[in-house]
């Protein structure tokens, strides 16, 4: 692995601040509500580690192991969230509609700061910055794939689920993971461009997405 660091690795690790920016979201959620995130945070932090310190990335990363490195802080990122998410959950599940509001805000707020810079005008445009958000592995992974592209629509499939490894090491159902972004993915895109929306069907056990003009 190259001991440099890439225009790659910048925007990989912003993926990650962002990421944990919900968590810190979340969090602070759930400190106003009463429920008991000290203890929570011993047992999550002692099994995933802290969130990354608010340091530049050059002044931390392991220039010998950059890919190691990024990778290792997608792992933990994904695994807290799951964790945090899973312990509120399973404390009542009427938070659920709390934590979809909690994303919603975030995706809006992000989506009204970025269109006051740059309002993109077409679907695929909205899906590359969608894709400088969310986290979705690495760029080798190849998670997603194409499946039309016009100035009406953009649709890509989702062939692999690396998500849910996450959830199941916390007996936790990644099906929250997918209900939560997908609610941020809906509120950013609205705050955008809300000449476009977005829309998740099921097809042969594979997500099939799109975000569509519209008419």
């Amino acid at each position: 692995m190259s001991l440099f660091l890439g225009k790659i690795h910048y925007w990989l690790f912003d993926k990650i601040k962002w990421f944990e920016g919900l968590e810190s979201d979340i969090v602070s959620w759930a400190e106003h509500k009463g429920l008991p995130v000290d203890n929570w945070k011993q047992e999550i932090y002692k099994d995933f580690g802290h969130p990354v310190e608010d340091k530049p990335l050059e002044d931390m990363i392991d220039t010998s192991n950059i890919h190691g490195w990024l990778q290792d802080k997608i792992s933990k990122a994904e695994g807290r969230q799951a964790a945090w998410v899973t312990k509120i959950l399973n404390s009542s599940k009427e938070y659920k509609n709390d934590l979809i509001s909690i994303f919603e805000k975030q995706g809006n707020k992000l989506g009204i700061e970025y269109s006051e810079k740059s309002i993109p005008n077409s679907p695929q445009e909205i899906y590359n910055i969608i894709n400088d958000f969310i986290l979705e592995g690495m760029p080798c992974d190849r998670v997603t794939e194409e499946l039309e592209s016009d100035s009406t629509v953009y649709i890509w499939r989702t062939n692999l689920c690396l998500h849910s490894k996450y959830w199941d090491s916390v007996h936790g159902d990644v099906n929250n993971f997918y209900i939560l972004r997908d609610a941020w993915i809906t509120s950013f895109i609205k705050a955008l461009n809300f000449n476009f929306s977005y829309n998740v069907s099921i097809i042969d056990n594979k997500r099939i997405q799109e975000i569509r003009r519209s008419s």
